[in-house]
């Protein structure tokens, strides 16, 4: 079995893929030994185009935090050996993930007959109509 790095370097179009690859690599270990402890896992640094290396924010807080922090980190990443001359913040929010179906609690015959009365009791109260629909989720 051929190794994975054989097969990039066969192909013109994974050689241009793998490049990049490393180079947003070297570029994510400098920000992670740059940035202070409380935003690496809120940042992930991007591609370096133009001498501006383009930083990933997951949300408008963490954003604000690095533009502030941005002459002292040009400075370290500069130190680090990334050759960068500004950086460029985006917000990349991501996206949540589908909440799971509520799960349907229902309550025994019994306390379902008994709320009910109490329901018909404090008919025409907010109460009354709270406890009119509890006695509907019964048993079947």
């Amino acid at each position: 079995m051929r190794r994975i790095s054989a097969l990039f370097r066969e192909n013109a179009e994974l050689v241009v893929l793998s490049g990049q690859a490393d180079s947003l690599s070297v570029s994510q270990k400098i920000w992670n030994a740059t940035v202070p402890d409380s935003l690496k896992k809120y940042t992930q640094a991007g591609s370096v185009k133009h001498r501006r290396l383009t930083v990933y924010a997951s949300n408008g807080a963490v954003a604000a935090k690095i533009k502030l922090l941005l002459p002292s980190l040009l400075t370290k990443l500069q130190k680090q050996g990334l050759e960068v001359t500004s950086i460029r913040v985006e917000v990349q929010v991501h996206s949540s993930r589908p909440k799971a179906p509520g799960i349907q609690r229902c309550i025994s015959p019994q306390a379902s007959s008994r709320l009910a009365q109490m329901a018909e009791q404090l008919e025409g109260t907010a109460l009354g109509e709270v406890l009119s629909r509890l006695s509907s989720r019964s048993q079947k």
